[in-house]
């Protein structure tokens, strides 16, 4: 690999962390929508399915976003 293609795959890995938060949020929201298309997760969930799954997920994935709202505000 050359080194400007080497700096590259490391630049999209480090925005990669960022990636998660707002895709299952997005996930959540068109789920919610659309309704929950498995009847395992549906029937045995007592929340109501997986949107609140996808919203949980996108929580647990907020602190890569809460630190780079807080670095530039530091900055």
């Amino acid at each position: 690999m050359s080194d400007t293609g080497a700096r590259a795959a490391i630049r999209s890995a480090k925005g990669l962390h960022l990636a998660a938060a707002p895709t299952f949020a997005a996930m959540a929201l068109l789920t919610a929508m659309m309704g929950d298309a498995s009847p395992l997760c549906g029937a045995a969930s007592p929340l109501g399915g997986m949107a609140p799954m996808y919203l949980l997920m996108s929580a647990f994935h907020l602190p890569p976003w809460i630190g780079l709202i807080a670095g530039r505000r530091s900055a």
